[in-house]
């Protein structure tokens, strides 16, 4: 299968994605979350790209800021050079003692051992996968969503034909999403939606515009944002942040869950938000920024819905401010909602964003450092000295303490935030 067919197979995922409908196609059916409720663990799983910790911290930054639920933990388990078959073999010993009831699963890219696609290798993967979903379950994990291994970029991957190696993660792909079926968990396909917004990615600015990093394999922030929303959406994340609802003729306001109204006045309204809208950074023609891939990626349509509807306004052109920056809208597409998310990319909560982002991100390192450095050495400890094991057990829920203290160290950082929606008639 060439490489426009594989975008148009997954489902008619690339059809809906291009076209901004029908994004659910990708993920299976699944039953309501519990990864969103209360005292939920989330575990995310995976190799080097894991460990990039920008997914996952993007993951995070969502479950934190932008659909936060009370006592929701996330931690990232991310391993250099990993399989599925080497992850089967650390999960009890890295991975259970920080008990998780949501797992995601990242891996492929180095399963399919960088060569075309060889049956051994697939058949392998299918076995680890499956015993990695059985372990989880028989361990409390309540939630688990398996994700079809990333892309290789079409002009930076240098160790194979690139098209050759992408046919090979689309087959573990559908491997993975076989085994999601029959294990009853659900499925994302990261392969399909990376693709889709490589291809159209590089139609825009071309070649030079790396979507899976410079070595064609670890992607920068550009498509790590592709990954964040595919787990995301599986999580079952709505996407509905907040919305303002403005009477311009009454002169009042109303906020949903997270987004109080402190005054109106002359069609300005002060809030204080508690949820926050997801923020992108950086010049959207470089890979090192995230701002470029929501034109590939529904993200704010799909899961970043900050909206503003402004009812009873005159007929015309209305202009908003939010923060320092100002926009023109038709009033009868404020009256239908616009959101503001998508339209002010520079907006009050940008800097209270990256405030958290930082602790979070400091949280993953110690994460990290902790599986590498101090818990994935404590099984070979243990076969040395069986007599302690005791000690070894204690260690790690050590570990796991730290872990929980960062991690609400990063979730007090989340402050209201105050700030003003100005509405008037444009000249």
């Amino acid at each position: 299968m060439n490489k426009s067919n594989r975008i148009n197979t997954h489902l008619g995922w690339a059809l809906a994605l291009a076209s901004w409908i029908g994004t659910s196609s990708a993920f299976a059916q699944a039953p309501v979350p519990v990864s969103l409720q209360p005292g939920a663990m989330v575990g995310i799983c995976g190799d080097s790209i894991t460990q990039q910790k920008l997914y996952s911290v993007y993951i995070e930054d969502y479950l934190t800021m932008c659909q936060p639920a009370l006592s929701l933990k996330v931690a990232q388990f991310g391993l250099g050079g990993e399989t599925s078959t080497k992850f089967l073999v650390r999960m009890k010993n890295d991975v259970l003692p920080f008990k998780p009831t949501v797992a995601t699963l990242f891996y492929g890219m180095n399963d399919g051992g960088y060569v075309a696609s060889d049956p051994a290798h697939l058949d392998a993967y299918k076995k680890a996968m499956t015993d990695i979903v059985q372990t989880f379950k028989s361990n409390g994990v309540k939630f688990i969503v398996v994700g079809s291994p990333g892309v290789v970029d079409n002009a930076s991957f240098k160790r194979n034909d690139p098209s050759v190696y992408n046919k090979t993660l689309s087959d573990l792909g559908d491997v993975a999403r076989a085994v999601a079926t029959d294990q009853g968990v659900t499925f994302t396909d990261v392969h399909a939606i990376m693709e889709n917004a490589m291809t159209r990615a590089k139609a825009k600015y071309g070649d030079a515009y790396h979507f899976a990093g410079d070595d064609g394999i670890h992607p920068g922030p550009n498509g790590h944002i592709a990954i964040a929303y595919a787990f995301l959406k599986a999580l079952g994340c709505s996407g509905d942040i907040g919305t303002i609802t403005l009477d311009f003729k009454a002169n009042t306001a109303t906020g949903t869950d997270g987004q109080k109204i402190l005054t109106v006045q002359n069609g300005s309204v002060a809030i204080e938000s508690t949820r926050y809208p997801f923020c992108f950074y950086g010049d959207p023609a470089k890979p090192d920024s995230t701002r470029g891939t929501i034109e590939f990626v529904p993200f704010n349509q799909d899961l970043n819905r900050y909206l503003l509807i402004v009812k009873n306004g005159p007929a015309g052109n209305m202009k908003v401010t939010w923060g320092d920056q100002s926009k023109i809208f038709l009033s009868s597409d404020l009256e239908k909602g616009v959101n503001l998310a998508a339209e002010f990319l520079d907006n009050p909560f940008n800097a209270p964003f990256t405030k958290v982002e930082n602790a979070i991100r400091h949280q993953q390192d110690f994460e990290t450092s902790a599986v590498q450095d101090m818990l994935h050495s404590i099984s070979n400890w243990t076969q040395s000295f069986p007599d302690q094991q005791s000690t070894f057990d204690q260690f790690k829920q050590s570990i796991s303490g730290i872990d929980d203290n960062l991690r609400q160290t990063a979730a007090a950082t989340v402050t209201p935030v105050q700030h003003t929606i100005k509405v008037e008639v444009a000249n």
